[in-house]
């Protein structure tokens, strides 16, 4: 309806010199000027002493009201027309429209009315009917799968409820000089304490919302049921409860409009300042803390994955920093030219090698875990980091001790930046050892210097597969070698080697072993007599070359010699 009467008015104002009265017909004009004069009758002004106004100047004046009724003059009218003229001298008295810091005032205070609407639709929609059926015998979720989901929400919503109900007095004695600043400041505590938990903590709450909603027809139900219902408004479980975690930068963005409007003089200005340097505190320990957890949690699975890992390294007072992956340039550790990698820790290094892939690995009960413990060393004992300046990727860590010794690394990871990386690693070194001098400890030395062969360092790709595929060909043949061969076998193979029926030089293993049964089963007479002929023929040193005892191996059992018997 605005947009057509926008239109009309367009049309009026651009043709000035046309009279819409000549249109219309005559009956209707005479009404609309027996109406005029009583209007002017009415308001007191004589006939003819006002200039009179044209349709133009009627439709500019009846177009600020932004209504299309408005254009046509009735009886009905006319009591208002009155009102309308004598409301400048009313709103004198009046007090004029509400300021702009007032607006964002109210801003903050619908959407904290928002906010603490969906919590309580999490918590009676949600929480307490979950828990609810949890004490009956057809629960949708045990308790600790609740506790996992809503753990951390009740404290969220007890601070919002007491900085709602502060502002709601504020806007029921609403004044420029009021406080709004202190309600921050007042909940600051309370809001520190109730939202890293929450925050920290979300992604694994989140998780176990969505298993449960798979893994769970009647849950999963459920929260389709409640979906439905108005107070969601149509968004799932998991859409509401991410909005605390989007609450404190709306609170930051909402303080900071209030701020720009108010002035300088006013008692709340530095108040707002310092409530933003609250919601800034909040959020700066709510990341801090998000590190922590994050940090052991890393600490956690590096334990789990390295097979020998000391217990003594999963620690409350330790976190974790970085890791790099280096290859070894000296022979103290794993072996020159082995991929290690390197965890370090707020106060030590934690080295460790990726585990073989071979047959040997099917055996090991350790199959999980795919690194292997090397060498954990304690901060305290590094006393130089070194650069090896010959080498855009080499360097070493000297420990002190009764033998100072020198670890020497390559670094593997192209993006890595050597520099930045020793230059953390020496600060690190320095706050856990209380020192100030960081600096000093990075050494730069040569190669020559540290008598460290790297050449190795920049070999090319294809000549480390063919090392790699040489080290897989030995321990290919070492898998497959008589060494591992169970040792009453090896004793009959090589028995038949030795044994005066014939050459086994070129018959397998399997062969052999046949061979040696059927030695086993022929008459050992027979085989005397022949040999005893042919000693005859043949001379005295013959005779003790070929006069060979067999082993007891392949001599035939009582049991054997009766079946010959019988045969």
């Amino acid at each position: 309806m605005d947009f057509l009467f926008g239109d009309y008015l367009d049309s009026i104002t651009n043709t000035p010199s046309t009279d819409r009265r000549d249109s219309l017909p005559i009956s209707f004009n005479k009404r609309k000027r027996k109406r005029f004069s009583q209007r002017i009758q009415l308001e007191g002004t004589p006939l003819g002493s006002g200039k009179r106004r044209s349709s133009v100047s009627d439709a500019g004046l009846l177009s600020v009201s932004n209504s299309f009724f408005d254009c046509t003059t009735s009886p009905d009218k006319l009591e208002n027309d009155k009102l309308l003229h004598a409301e400048p001298e009313a709103s004198e008295a009046t007090p004029t429209k509400k300021s702009m810091r007032f607006n964002h005032f109210m801003d903050f205070f619908t959407t904290e009315s928002n906010y603490v609407g969906i919590l309580d639709t999490i918590l009676n929609l949600f929480k307490n009917k979950l828990e609810e059926l949890a004490e009956t015998n057809d629960p949708l979720l045990n308790k600790s799968e609740i506790k996992s989901i809503f753990g951390n929400f009740l404290p969220i919503h007890e601070v919002h409820q007491s900085m709602l109900e502060h502002l709601r007095k504020l806007h029921a004695n609403w004044r420029e000089d009021c406080l709004i600043g202190d309600i921050i400041i007042q909940h600051r505590d309370e809001l520190i304490k109730a939202y890293p938990p929450y925050v920290n903590f979300y992604e694994q709450m989140k998780e176990q919302l969505l298993y449960c909603d798979r893994e769970y027809p009647r849950f999963h139900a459920f929260l389709k049921i409640n979906q439905t219902k108005p107070e969601c408004g149509r968004q799932s479980l998991q859409d509401l409860m991410i909005r605390p975690v989007q609450r404190l930068p709306s609170i930051s963005l909402l303080l900071n409009d209030i701020l720009k409007h108010t002035g300088n003089a006013n008692v709340d200005h530095a108040r707002l300042e310092e409530a933003l340097k609250a919601i800034k505190q909040v959020t700066l320990h709510i990341n801090e803390d998000k590190r922590r957890t994050e940090s052991r949690m890393a600490i956690f699975d590096i334990f789990n994955d390295i097979d020998g890992c000391p217990a003594h390294l999963v620690s409350s007072n330790r976190s974790f920093i970085s890791k790099c992956e280096v290859n070894e340039l000296s022979d103290s550790l794993s072996g020159r030219g082995d991929s290690l990698l390197l965890y370090l820790f707020s106060d030590s290094i934690e080295l460790c090698k990726k585990r073989s892939r071979g047959f040997n690995a099917a055996k090991s009960p350790s199959t999980a875990k795919t690194h292997k413990h090397i060498k954990l060393i304690s901060l305290n004992t590094i006393r130089f980091v070194i650069d090896i300046t010959d080498s855009p990727r080499a360097f070493g860590l000297l420990q002190r001790g009764e033998k100072e010794k020198l670890y020497t690394f390559s670094i593997i990871d192209e993006e890595t930046d050597k520099l930045v990386y020793l230059k953390k690693l020496c600060m690190q070194i320095a706050a856990h050892t209380c020192r100030t001098d960081a600096d000093k400890m990075l050494l730069s030395r040569t190669s020559l210097e540290l008598e460290v062969d790297i050449s190795d360092v920049n070999v090319s790709t294809l000549s480390k597969a063919f090392k790699l595929a040489a080290k897989t060909r030995l321990k290919v043949g070492r898998a497959f070698s008589f060494n591992k061969t169970p040792n009453k076998l090896k004793r009959a193979v090589s028995t038949m080697m030795t044994s005066p029926f014939g050459s086994t030089n070129s018959l397998t293993p399997a062969s052999q072993l046949a061979q040696m049964r059927l030695a086993s089963c022929t008459n050992i007479n027979e085989v005397a007599d022949e040999d005893c002929s042919s000693m005859r023929s043949n001379s005295p040193s013959a005779q003790s070359e070929m006069l060979v005892v067999p082993p007891l191996s392949v001599q035939p059992t009582r049991k054997n010699k009766a079946v010959v018997g019988r045969i």
